[in-house]
């Protein structure tokens, strides 16, 4: 979140910024809120001084007036009444202020929406097929490795089951992803729940804008994370980290959860947009000076997972536009899928600076007894595997219908070179 600060005092960069990101929020409520709540603040402080001023002379004196002790009564009851006042006005702006996204870096490109993204770089050669490549949806079929008519059986639509070496290739993945982030990029793993409280997903800035595509549990009020980041980010929530620990580096496999209602009507073919799907995360903690360039790094990490199995991707710089909620500066990563002909994205690897360390109220300290700051946040899909899938599916597909293994992945099928 933003600080109140921040926006009072620059209200009208934020309001251009809004601009930029194509996108609004309630910045004439909050300053009317602060307002109110400021003017509260000083005639509470009055009333209280006034209070401390006749409590000296009814002190200093034998009597006590009738006028003073009625007045006392009255200035107690008027700062009772002003101080639920500030508590009511304290909720209603932090309410409002969850609401405002974060700001754009001042390099990151204005455009509308995704259409003007920047493409940064194109890795790799895309294959040139001597036969016209299949999408991944008959591949699965016919080699028995995807079951999208039992998924839907079982749960309804855009959803599957993986089967054979389907479950095998993707369990592979897995494997493979998290041993290089760990072995080489310095990662530390963790296994997180998938279900969180509240105040976790408010952290990470899920909630309250994306609930509608949240899955909740009501009773119990506890939500199915829509990525590790939310657990791992929160791993910190509310604490101090104490001097040199920072950065901390984090990756995590999980499930993932997500009602895709924005995408309605999208994609409806294949593993593309599934209400259920794998991920391997990638999650730093780092000091605001360093948080430029860790994102640098943490966007290599994500690209050398599809570099070493060989696959053509692309880095896009986001747009204001095309900026998550959360992100001040963020880079797609795409990779290409021939057989549907199109440019995937399968990591999003943002840098967030303090904006969810102020939600989570994560901070740290520099040198022993220095004043607490906000970390900055860094996290990005390390990467996500549906679409990693699909990109491996139908780039080492061969004329016969059968899958060549990547040769980074043949070592995690224990050898094996095709799937058939």
């Amino acid at each position: 979140m933003l600080s109140l600060d921040f926006i009072r005092r620059n209200a009208e960069l934020v309001r251009e910024n809004l601009v930029k990101l194509n996108t609004d929020a309630p910045i004439d409520a909050i300053l009317a809120l602060d307002e109110r709540r400021r003017d509260a603040i000083q005639r509470v402080e009055a009333l209280r001084a006034r209070r401390n001023e006749v409590s000296k002379r009814i002190g200093a004196t034998r009597e006590k007036p009738p006028e003073l002790i009625e007045e006392m009564r009255r200035v107690g009851d008027d700062i009772k009444a002003l101080e639920a006042d500030m508590r009511a006005l304290d909720e209603q702006l932090d309410d409002l202020l969850l609401r405002v996204p974060n700001m754009p870096r001042p390099w990151v490109p204005v455009g509308k929406d995704d259409s003007e993204n920047v493409v940064l770089k194109t890795c790799g050669e895309q294959r040139v097929f001597d036969f016209a490549p299949k999408p991944h949806w008959e591949l699965g079929e016919q080699l028995g490795i995807i079951d999208f008519d039992r998924g839907v059986k079982i749960s309804g639509s855009r959803f599957y089951v993986l089967k054979r070496d389907g479950a095998r290739l993707q369990r592979a993945l897995i494997t493979y992803m998290l041993d290089l982030h760990v072995k080489e990029h310095g990662y530390t793993e963790v296994y997180p729940p998938y279900i969180v409280k509240r105040e976790c997903m408010v952290g990470t800035g899920n909630l309250p804008k994306f609930a509608e595509n949240l899955y909740r549990d009501a009773e119990d009020d506890l939500w199915l994370i829509p990525t590790a980041e939310v657990p791992v980010t929160n791993l910190h929530r509310e604490e101090i980290i104490e001097p040199g620990a920072l950065p901390l580096y984090y990756c995590a496999y999980s499930a993932c959860f997500r009602r895709e209602k924005m995408s309605a009507g999208k994609d409806v073919r294949g593993l593309k947009r599934g209400h259920q799907f794998d991920k391997v995360e990638l999650v730093k903690l780092v000091t605001p000076e360093t948080s430029d360039e860790e994102h640098e790094k943490l966007t290599r990490d994500a690209e050398d997972v599809v570099e070493r199995l060989g696959l053509p991707y692309r880095r896009v710089q986001m747009c204001t536009g095309d900026l998550s909620f959360v992100a001040a500066n963020k880079f797609d990563i795409d990779v290409w899928a021939p057989g549907v002909a199109e440019w995937l994205e399968v990591s999003s690897c943002g840098n967030f600076t303090d904006f969810q360390a102020r939600r989570a109220n994560i901070r740290f300290r520099r040198e022993a007894g220095a004043r607490p700051e906000f970390v900055h946040t860094l996290n990005g899909s390390g990467v996500a595997l549906p679409r990693l899938m699909i990109a491996v599916m139908e780039s080492y597909q061969q004329a016969d219908g059968s899958i060549r293994v990547p040769d980074a992945l043949i070592p995690y099928m224990g050898g094996q070179q095709e799937i058939r």
